[in-house]
């Protein structure tokens, strides 16, 4: 069952576990820091797909086929699963997971969704609608500068505040077996600090995140220092300095707890990525790859606070601001 402990925060009476997990990433995440954590590099961009699009959906059909084999499962023994991405109408999920025949649920929050999915898996379990579910999501580099930005040919000039849609997938298999579980979580609620920038989407989401964690803390009666890590999913490096920051104003330090995968994924000044790494598939990889299974290795927990930018191609259009939303999913060992 899961526990109400405030308003969109709850506990799991009975911890939902993580049965498996899998990241997939492409050539320049794989060139990165974070290379040899990840389970799959895919160095064709394209992945064997006529577009762009096609190929998203391939990495996050691998995604999810890798942790179900990891599992020693068939995709039959899945109940329900939960996926989006920042294609418009979450194409690169649906077209990537019709083959599957799975029972789907398709959400969107922008790049906070591997966290939404997580907590919508969680609690279709908690509520006994279902013994196993799964989370996944994906990004890419080419479908995001296509959609959001400027035609990969026009070559246009990135600002000093802007971040690399990364290319690549998480997917996470819930059940009740498993070394790590999900003991609670934390419904964000959606942040607007009036930017309208699109090329510093690490400072308008540094707020949500900040709200999502304060809250956390507050309803669970615990403290920074309780936690391992206190994971963001991508800030990069502008929005995790405003984090911090609006944190300690608050008067709460997560500065040595706080890692951002947008600012881990890449070697900025070598790879030449500005702020970091961003898109769904940025935390979920990250997430998959690195953290979780350090933290089997550890025998600890982590808050893992996915951020997402709420807007659209045709709300910046309008000249609208970038609202932003952040959740949270508690993780600990067994």
């Amino acid at each position: 069952m899961a526990l109400s402990l405030s308003r969109g925060v709850f506990r799991t009476d009975t911890p939902v576990k993580i049965e498996s997990f899998a990241s997939v990433a492409g050539a320049k995440e794989g060139e990165g820091p974070l290379g040899e954590y990840f389970d799959e590099i895919i160095e064709d961009s394209h992945f064997g797909q006529p577009t762009w699009e096609k190929a998203e959906s391939r990495f996050q059909l691998e995604a999810v086929s890798l942790a179900v084999r990891k599992a020693g499962l068939v995709k039959e023994d899945i109940d329900v699963i939960c996926s989006g991405d920042l294609i418009d109408q979450c194409i690169g999920s649906t077209y990537g997971l019709k083959e599957l025949s799975i029972p789907y649920l398709g959400l969107y929050g922008a790049c906070s969704t591997m966290a939404e999915g997580m907590l919508t898996a969680t609690l279709i379990i908690a509520s006994g609608a279902a013994e196993r579910t799964a989370a996944v999501t994906s990004s890419h580099f080419s479908t995001a500068e296509r959609q959001f930005r400027f035609p990969l040919s026009y070559g246009g000039q990135r600002t000093p505040t802007s971040q690399w849609t990364c290319t690549a997938s998480g997917a996470v298999i819930l059940s009740g077996r498993g070394e790590l579980a999900v003991a609670g979580g934390c419904i964000g609620k959606i942040t607007d600090m009036g930017i309208s920038d699109i090329n510093n989407m690490g400072s308008a989401m540094a707020p949500a995140a900040a709200e999502t964690i304060s809250r956390y803390l507050t309803a669970t009666g615990t403290f920074p220092e309780d936690y391992d890590y206190i994971i963001t999913g991508d800030l990069g490096t502008t929005g995790s300095v405003l984090l911090n920051e609006i944190m300690q104003r608050q008067g709460t330090d997560i500065s040595r707890q706080h890692r951002d995968c947008g600012a881990m994924i890449f070697d900025s000044e070598a790879q030449g990525t500005g702020c970091g790494g961003s898109g769904c598939g940025c935390s979920a990889s990250v997430l998959c790859g690195y953290f979780l299974p350090e933290l089997i290795k550890k025998k600890g927990q982590i808050l893992f606070a996915a951020t997402g930018a709420l807007m659209s191609p045709l709300s910046l259009q309008q000249g609208g601001n970038v609202p932003s939303i952040s959740h949270l999913v508690h993780i600990r060992s067994c």
